[in-house]
């Protein structure tokens, strides 16, 4: 029910008339109600009502309080706190409104409690009254008088005098705090006294000690015999213990989720009992039954028909195994460790240290190049950058370490290589393998040389020598004599911090050993055939190249004589002098600039990967016998102090050496760039050309740019919550990216044996291993390895038989697994499958290109196709057919102005008034 037909029934100069007095008398009681506010704030005894009769017990007389349902609130338009409201509180509502509802709906309707009253109501409209406050226990009242309904609607208005009582009165009201009264007990105490839970029985404190000798001491286990040693046995029976057999009363807990009930039945027949009888006596036929038996045709023409055929089994019988088992023999390859059916990665061993482990992540891996079972560990402290400056006089104390672990003994490491601050990085030379370079967290380069301890990595890997704990587990003055201490390499050189990284180098490699780069960023032919050339990247936007030998000048040269007159002094450290020309002097040879394409600003390089350089996979199966003997001598070693960097002009330039590499940057960028200097045209100087290609694909740090050991130019980046494969010569994006992950991606590897497989390491501690050739829209297998983040993954071939894979995760434990058989065996002709996969996502991704382009060149054409037919039509049409359609328009926008101002109630429809310019 709606106000509209009321106000088509009246006419307009009543509902003019209404209005105003509406108007007044909501103005009239916003006075009223502000003098009633504050009359009630100092006066409380004396409440104001409407009548003045109101009294302790209940409302007064003429007062009806109502609760308006919200059907009956939307049917009368007195919707609270939206048709009535804190500045209009009243409703008037006509009485024969009322008696309809109560007649169309009864004792349902919400006046049905006051029809007595209305049918009494000597008026024909009624006051409705939005109780905002609950002044008389509900939201609604009904005034029942005509005096009541005159006096709210129009308020006397205060005089003189009272205005200036009131104003007295405010001006002397102080606000008194009120006294806090006793507690008085009501049994709440008690409750609380019941609910609280105390220990019934004292605690029971226990203390173990045992001598420090005695730890780990071995325990010898006898046979004896009980009845003969006295006290040798003693039956302890079991019996209840009073102590722990309380019963429950009552229980309170919290259900978040209740299992659903569900009802399962079997087909399963009931084996009701039944009466059976048993046949223990045979039926046999009589003999004149057999007879006739024998001598029927029947018989004769089975027989003569089966003959053959029983011949036939027979000979088989004899010739074949009848009891041998098919499916067993098709097993019999498959039930050993690491068969064909065996599909998941297995434990094969773990390292860790209680010392040099114990709250530090493992920040990188890899495998010794040349002995079987050795593999070295980064571990650096779990710390944000706050808290290594909070932390920094602490960590000076703490060792930075590479802890080197060998198969035989994996509780004790091998060597501890001491750092200057945490390696992010580090790898073996490939053709010293004694030689390893590590980058820092401050951005040093560092050496080492562990020529010295070859012999004893080879001797523990063959079991000759017996390691023994370090003496750093045992307590200060208890150290035993004849414990043999873990060895402590020392780095040889490191470079010098005002000429190197300004931040952690995130990335280290070796440059092949058949060239290197001159400081144009040229290659040229290596004569010494080892390698003597690194690159590092790192988040302060560059790419340095170093050079470990000596730089060919004058001035080295003369030091150089000097040292050889001089006799040779041993370092009193034992720090082997083989890198001593580079220790804190070491500069880089050039340094390659990461500059923005289209704005200012350089990109943050965080892996790098060249298309000529060394990967994993070429250490394997290696054809060059120059190299392997290269790789198996431990001992002698190369003199490094004797080489110098001889000038570009006596080299020759490689021609067939590609200069130009993918760097992975820290804003989740993939950009393909070229180290080879360009001099510049105004000031002569060597700069960085600008990277030809920047791809926008991961939404996080690039973790992994790896190129493919058996395609150079695949390259797999891993970044953020996806991962993406690249074709080198293809810029039009990756012919093969995943969709986000649930879980971030850490790290990535390609399989070492198989050119469809590779493994990607998440933040939960699983791995995903995707195999090209089953799946490409999701992993084959998904593994829980730690339940820690994984920070590094090495796949390792030690025979075609075993394939080792090492994970490494945030709590400082390295994981050795066992490759299955199905991830390391590759299928008939894989590699040429993978090439045709990677074939047929090139072409897909040119086509999608150039349908791109057909598309956007498509829609430009139509676009300006439209915009000349508009300008023809404008064109064709005259001045006097354009100032009829504006007045057309003109005169519809006049018509709907008018229906709206009708729809409002503003003018009435049947006025003849036509608007302003109709």
């Amino acid at each position: 029910m709606s106000d509209k037909p009321n106000k088509k029934n009246t006419s307009g100069k009543d509902a003019t008339k209404r209005r105003k007095s509406t108007n007044s008398a909501t103005s009239s009681q916003r006075s009223f109600k502000g003098k009633t506010k504050t009359t009630t704030a100092k006066k409380e005894d004396t409440p104001t009502t409407p009548t003045g009769s109101a009294t302790e017990s209940g409302p007064p007389d003429d007062i009806f309080p109502l609760v308006l349902t919200s059907k009956t609130q939307e049917l009368f338009q007195c919707r609270a706190d939206e048709d009535l409201t804190q500045e209009n509180l009243h409703k008037i509502i006509k009485k024969e409104e009322i008696l309809n509802d109560m007649k169309m709906r009864a004792a349902v309707s919400d006046f049905y409690p006051v029809k007595q009253m209305v049918m009494n109501y000597p008026g024909e409209e009624l006051l409705l009254v939005f109780d905002r406050d609950f002044k008389y226990g509900q939201s609604f009242y009904l005034v029942g008088t005509e005096d009541t309904k005159e006096r709210i609607l129009h308020p006397p208005e205060p005089s003189e005098e009272e205005g200036v009582e009131e104003e007295d009165l405010m001006e002397t009201f102080v606000y008194k705090t009120p006294e806090p009264k006793p507690w008085e007990s009501l049994g709440s105490d008690l409750d609380i006294e019941e609910e609280s839970v105390k220990d019934s029985r004292c605690k029971h404190r226990y203390k173990i000690s045992r001598k420090r000798r005695e730890f780990g001491a071995p325990v010898m286990f006898t046979d004896r015999n009980a009845s003969v040693a006295r006290d040798g046995y003693i039956e302890c029976t079991s019996y209840p213990d009073k102590s722990f057999c309380v019963t429950k009363m009552e229980i309170d807990t919290g259900i978040q989720a209740v299992p659903q009930l569900q009802e399962t039945s079997t087909q399963t027949k009931w084996k009701y009992p039944r009466n059976a009888c048993t046949q223990y006596v045979p039926r046999e036929f009589t003999d004149e039954e057999k007879e006739n038996f024998m001598n029927s045709q029947s018989l004769k023409d089975f027989i003569n028909s089966v003959a053959l055929r029983f011949e036939i089994a027979v000979q088989q019988n004899e010739i074949m195994d009848a009891f041998f088992d098919d499916w067993k023999a098709l097993g019999e390859d498959e039930s050993t460790f690491g068969g064909k059916t065996d599909t998941h990665l297995k434990e094969y061993q773990s390292f860790t240290d209680l010392y040099y482990s114990k709250d530090k992540a493992v920040s990188y891996i890899n495998w010794h190049p040349a002995i079987y079972g050795i593999i070295a560990v980064a571990v650096s402290e779990r710390l944000s950058f706050e808290d290594r400056i909070n932390l920094s006089a602490k960590l000076v104390m703490t060792p930075s370490l590479i802890l080197i672990w060998s198969f035989s003994d994996p509780i004790h490491p091998q060597l501890l290589m001491e750092c200057p601050d945490d390696i992010c990085c580090f790898e073996f030379c490939p053709s010293d393998p004694n030689i390893i370079v590590g980058g820092c967290i401050n951005g040093q380069v560092v050496l080492w040389d562990i020529s010295a301890y070859a012999e004893r990595l080879q001797s523990t890997r063959t079991g000759g020598a017996k390691h023994t704990p370090a003496a750093v587990n045992a307590l200060p003055g208890f150290e035993e004599k004849n414990v043999k201490k873990t060895p402590i390499v020392r780095y040889c050189a490191v470079s010098s911090i005002e000429h190197g990284h300004k931040a952690p180098i995130s990335d280290v490699q070796w440059l092949p050993d058949y060239y290197e780069i001159s400081r144009q960023g040229i290659p040229l032919e290596n004569k010494n055939g080892i390698c003597v050339q690194i690159i590092t990247c790192a988040p302060d936007c560059s790419v340095y190249f170093w050079d470990i030998r000596p730089p060919n000048t004058a001035t080295q040269a003369m030091t150089d004589r000097k040292k050889s007159e001089e006799k040779h002094l041993e370092n009193p450290q034992g720090i082997p002098n083989t890198f001593k020309h580079l220790d804190l002097t070491w500069k880089p040879l050039i340094r390659v600039g990461l500059p923005r394409i289209e704005t200012s600003g350089e990109y943050s390089a965080l892996k790098v990967s060249l298309k000529d350089i060394l990967q994993e996979g070429r250490l394997h199966g290696i054809t060059d016998k120059s190299r392997a003997a290269k790789l198996e001598k431990t001992d002698g070693g190369f003199d490094y102090g004797m080489l110098r960097v001889p000038s570009a002009k006596n080299l020759k330039t490689q021609e067939d050496i590609s200069t130009t590499f993918f760097v992975g940057t820290e804003d989740g960028d993939l950009v393909y760039s070229d180290f080879k200097m360009e001099k510049d045209s105004d000031s002569g100087k060597l700069t960085s050309s600008k990277p030809s290609h920047c791809f926008v694909i991961h939404d996080g740090l690039v973790t992994t740019v790896k190129r493919s050991p058996f395609f150079k130019d695949i390259v797999l980046t891993v970044g953020g919550w996806t991962f993406a494969i690249w074709k080198e010569g293809v810029m039009n994006g990756p012919i093969l990216q995943s969709s986000a992950s649930q879980k971030k991606c850490t790290v990535g590897h390609w399989s070492l044996s198989r050119p469809g497989v590779f493994f990607i390491g998440k933040e939960d501690g699983n791995i995903d291993i995707w195999d090209l050739l089953e799946k490409t829209h999701e992993p084959s297998q998904t593994q829980n390895i730690s339940t820690g983040q994984i920070t590094c993954i090495k796949p390792w071939i030690v025979s075609s038989k075993q394939h080792l894979l090492a994970v490494s995760d945030e709590f400082g434990t390295l994981h050795i697994l066992e490759i299955p058989w199905t991830l390391r065996h590759p299928s008939s002709n894989e590699k040429l499958s993978v090439t045709n996969y990677f074939e047929r996502e090139v072409k897909h991704l040119n086509y999608s290109e150039k349908r791109r382009e057909f598309r956007e060149q498509e829609k430009r054409d139509m676009d300006a196709e439209e915009l000349r037919r508009l300008s023809e039509i404008v064109h064709e049409k005259t001045a006097e057919q354009l100032e009829e359609e504006v007045q057309q328009e003109f005169r519809e926008y006049l018509k709907l102005e008018k229906h709206i101002l009708s729809d409002m109630g503003l003018i009435k429809p049947a006025e003849d008034t036509p608007l302003p310019g109709v």
